[in-house]
């Protein structure tokens, strides 16, 4: 008998926030690999904010569409291989979708090291350690004593960033929902503080946090937060523009905030958006870096771990929610 294929499909396309209800699982035959191909098996699913992006158009990628399987990146096993760079039994990251099995060129997946625990190849090790370290140390430019703000600062790249900014010598603030976040930030990952976008003193915090200006800010999340942090930014302050997670799970802002190229040149700020494959040529120092920082316990890693390739729709909700902290991903 044919072995079992469950793929998540998008039901619908979303008008508004996002609910498991646009979703359905299916279920097919386990793909066979074509020559130059492999056949992998999803082990775990990397959930992220750009997912409920792409559902809204065209980005770094191609836009999805009702009836598609759901698009993301999985760490995954190689079950069958007909090229001879990979051996079944490799690890790999691939862009798998939200699916048990998945018929991919070779030549477009990342061979992955073995190690323990494997998620750390999603987490630190993988695209959200590589975006925190890039985006901060390479668009954000930190230098020690400056003060560091980063949004979304209890999520995957968030959490990360902040801490990095430590290592560097840096004064790290993180913005993030909710008292308990904040004491997380401060207590466990050693930001110096925190700071709660949903109190309604959010800016006097800020400022409070903040009071010889912001140096670098770290942008996870675009909206109000962006708005703040650009208008507490110090001369010649650097921008890292990595995400928009406030506005893609609802309706788009009418208007951005009113000043803002005045502002940008007044003050001389640099802002500066990113995606992780701009410094693939710099992929070994840094996973050199993540690891050091790791085995001298400099740097903490958080992961959430969700079982079940059924519960990867509330999963996901329940992360633009910021149900999270840390990396999340679905074991399948």
């Amino acid at each position: 008998m044919p072995e079992t294929n469950r793929q998540i499909v998008l039901a619908e396309l979303p008008h508004g926030s996002r609910s498991p209800a646009h979703f359905r699982l299916v279920a097919g035959e386990r793909p066979r690999a074509g020559e130059g191909e492999v056949v992998v098996r999803t082990r775990y699913v990397s959930l992220d904010a750009a997912n409920r992006a792409w559902m809204q158009g065209a980005t770094y990628r191609s836009a999805l569409n009702a009836g598609q399987v759901m698009a993301g990146g999985a760490l995954a096993e190689v079950v069958e291989s007909k090229t001879p760079e990979l051996a079944v039994g490799d690890l790999v990251f691939a862009d798998t979708g939200w699916q048990d099995y998945a018929a991919l060129p070779g030549k477009r997946l990342t061979k992955l090291p073995r190690m323990e625990p494997l998620t750390h190849l999603l987490s630190v090790y993988g695209v959200a350690g590589l975006t925190a370290y890039f985006g901060l140390l390479e668009c954000g430019r930190p230098e020690a004593g400056e003060t560091v703000v980063v949004s979304a600062a209890a999520g995957s790249v968030g959490s990360i960033v902040g801490q990095i900014a430590k290592i560097k010598g840096c004064r790290a603030v993180g913005v993030a929902g909710g008292a308990e976040k904040g004491r997380w930030l401060t207590d466990e990952l050693g930001f110096d503080a925190a700071v709660d976008y949903k109190a309604a003193d959010f800016k006097k915090q800020l400022r409070e946090a903040c009071p010889d200006g912001i140096d670098v800010y770290f942008d996870n999340v675009g909206g109000d937060v962006f708005e703040a942090c650009l208008f507490g930014m110090k001369t010649f302050g650097r921008i890292a523009c990595c995400g928009a997670v406030s506005q893609y799970d609802g309706e788009a802002p009418r208007h951005g905030p009113r000043g803002v190229p005045g502002l940008i040149v007044t003050k001389r700020l640099s802002l500066r958006g990113f995606i992780v494959s701009d410094f693939d040529d710099k992929r070994t120092q840094a996973l050199a870096d993540l690891q050091s920082w790791v085995a001298s316990g400099q740097l903490k890693v958080q992961e959430d771990v969700i079982d079940g390739l059924e519960n990867l729709p509330q999963a996901l909700v329940g992360l633009l929610h910021g149900e999270n902290r840390g990396k999340r991903m679905v074991r399948v």
